[in-house]
């Protein structure tokens, strides 16, 4: 016969192990929850991405804003949906579901290690623009109707995709110029200019990282119609001479040019869809002005056209690539002309 004592404790044992099973159930719930949020979500991210990129062929705001958002707002939801939680989780789901869709990318072929850490920023951002939307819709007066805002969401993905591939976008040619004051005559630099022997390996952290970098010049013939190649780490840049004016001014267009990187993957030779004609070199010039102490003002222009959008954002990488590009070969006349001199 059970004593009174022990009869008592059974009992009151009994709702802690109800509560206990309960809070078993609920994280079992809450992690397939998860699961199959990233799933889902992730899944989705790649179909669409597959479109921007091999379909449309585009790489534009509703493949670095827009996707990620609703990948953010999408992952949320599904978790949250009639399920107990709190935004700490629903955060990291949404940035885990960005890393994992961002893997696949990689496993897939279809993108660099590179190109994702650049993309990375706009990425993170909207991502958990779109977690906090989602929160919203789960919390606010939109809950009642939260299956239907996500598919509207999902939907106007592609949606946006379409519209930016049929209405395309005007190229804008841009030029980012670059200058160094050498110690010597303009005479002395243009020997320089319009060929130089190989530049020492890089020590920039942006070349070891794939993006291309010059090597050395070479030219054949002499004054307009000359051909110069500009010999870079992936291949060489073609440049007719379209001006000469000896000592002052050497200006070319660029008929063809190579991949701007090498994109670090798991696979040998990825060639992303981006790495051809979204970002066109259009020509470039070097200027040369002699000082009043002497020295040569050198002045290293690039005009090129970026199809990849947005451009507030891109061009903030494509025109500091191009700047870093011209120091280097700059820094490298200045130090041959002020040993000739």
């Amino acid at each position: 016969m059970l004593d009174p004592i022990e009869i008592k404790h059974r009992i009151n044992k009994k709702p802690l192990l109800i509560i206990k099973m309960f809070e078993t159930v609920q994280h079992s719930v809450t992690t397939n929850r998860k699961i199959i949020a990233i799933a889902i979500s992730c899944t989705i991210g790649w179909i669409l991405a597959f479109l921007a990129t091999n379909v449309f062929q585009d790489y534009e705001v509703g493949l670095f804003i827009w996707l990620p958002l609703v990948m953010g707002c999408t992952s949320t939801i599904l978790v949250a949906y009639k399920n107990q939680t709190n935004k700490k989780l629903l955060r990291n789901i949404a940035y885990a579901t960005l890393g994992i869709f961002c893997l696949g990318m990689l496993i897939f072929a279809w993108e660099g290690v590179i190109c994702l850490i650049m993309a990375a920023p706009l990425g993170l951002l909207s991502t958990y623009i779109g977690y906090r939307i989602g929160y919203l819709v789960i919390k606010g007066k939109m809950k009642d109707n939260t299956i239907t805002v996500m598919i509207l969401f999902i939907c106007s993905v592609p949606a946006l995709m379409a519209f930016e591939n049929s209405n395309g976008g005007k190229e804008e040619l841009r030029c980012v110029t670059t200058t160094i004051e050498i110690n010597a005559s303009p005479a002395t630099v243009w020997k320089n200019v319009i060929e130089f022997p190989p530049l020492a390996e890089p020590s920039e952290f942006i070349f070891k990282s794939g993006i291309a970098y010059p090597i050395n010049a070479q030219i054949s013939g002499h004054g307009v119609g000359a051909i110069r190649h500009c010999n870079f780490s992936t291949g060489s840049f073609i440049e007719p001479i379209t001006v000469w004016d000896n000592a002052k001014l050497l200006k070319f267009d660029v008929d063809s040019q190579p991949e701007p990187l090498k994109e670090i993957s798991f696979y040998n030779n990825l060639h992303p869809n981006h790495l051809h004609g979204y970002w066109i070199s259009k020509g470039g010039q070097f200027k040369l002005t002699q000082l009043p102490n002497g020295h040569t003002l050198l002045e290293g222009s690039t005009w090129y056209i970026n199809k990849i959008k947005p451009d507030f954002y891109w061009t903030l990488w494509s025109d500091y690539i191009v700047h870093t590009i011209h120091t280097r070969v700059l820094e490298h006349i200045k130090m041959h002309a002020e040993q000739a001199s």
